[in-house]
């Protein structure tokens, strides 16, 4: 796996190599840096429901969009509400928010799905076959709900996609070092998805989010998994982080989009 930070434009942000050897394939894993929010927001808050300035957000947003070579009337993105609701979008999505949805999935060129996080997981999906993507957003009730396994059932039903032919990324997230849960959800993720996504630490039981999901995907068949490694707790001065940060701070965004 290789995960590559870039610096441009005023902006840090990450990229999969697997997904930039695509051409017409855009993403971005972007960091808290390179915004004009001011703290607790600073700086790339694209959250609009945190309680920043909206301009603030709007002017982050449109800088994060641009840096792909995108513009903001061709973002699709979502209300998110920690669901496990995964919706098809195209062209005619274009500008829209979709309502209580946590999983945006196309074949559509010209658009551009945006959706915000701070320590929840990011889960990118593509399909070369059939020129289509797939992006979601698993907090640990998205994951416990089925999350990963629903979007690719999308890009199955929609666009005819292979699981085994498809390619995930799990962006920057929460980590297993930070996550301390209760004795119960920790119970749960260990029926769910075994011991591999739990463990315990001097502050006790913690939960493997990234890796959960993994799992998730692994069940549904994928098989080229790449996992970005990087924990949003450990890492405040590049990402925003729910959890670190006491629930006062911004979401940082991620971007899967296709030219055209």
């Amino acid at each position: 796996m290789t995960l590559l930070r870039i610096e441009e434009s005023g902006l840090t942000y990450y990229q999969f190599a697997a997904l930039r050897a695509v051409p017409e394939l855009r993403h971005g894993l972007f960091t808290r840096l390179g915004g004009v929010s001011q703290p607790p927001y600073a700086s790339l808050n694209v959250g609009s429901s945190v309680g920043d300035d909206r301009a603030s957000v709007a002017e982050n947003s449109r800088r994060c969009v641009a840096t792909l070579g995108f513009q903001v009337g061709q973002v699709v993105t979502a209300f998110q509400v920690h669901s496990s609701t995964v919706a098809r979008v195209d062209r005619r999505d274009a500008g829209r928010v979709i309502p209580a949805t946590d999983g945006l999935v196309t074949d559509a060129r010209g658009i551009v799905l945006v959706l915000r996080f701070a320590d929840c997981v990011p889960i990118l999906l593509y399909d070369a076959e059939h020129a289509a993507l797939g992006l979601a957003h698993a907090g640990w009730r998205g994951t416990l709900e089925g999350i990963a396994a629903r979007a690719v059932s999308a890009m199955q039903e929609h666009f005819g996609s292979r699981p085994e032919r498809l390619w995930a990324g799990i962006g920057p997230a929460i980590g297993p070092c930070c996550y301390q849960v209760g004795a119960d959800l920790r119970d749960a993720f260990a029926r769910r998805f075994g011991e591999q996504a739990v463990a315990t630490n001097g502050a006790g039981p913690v939960v493997d989010l990234p890796r959960a999901n993994a799992l998730a995907l692994e069940e549904a068949g994928l098989q080229e998994i790449e996992i970005a490694g990087l924990c949003t707790a450990c890492h405040t001065g590049e990402f925003f982080s729910h959890r670190a940060e006491g629930g006062r701070t911004g979401r940082q965004p991620a971007l899967i989009g296709l030219a055209g």
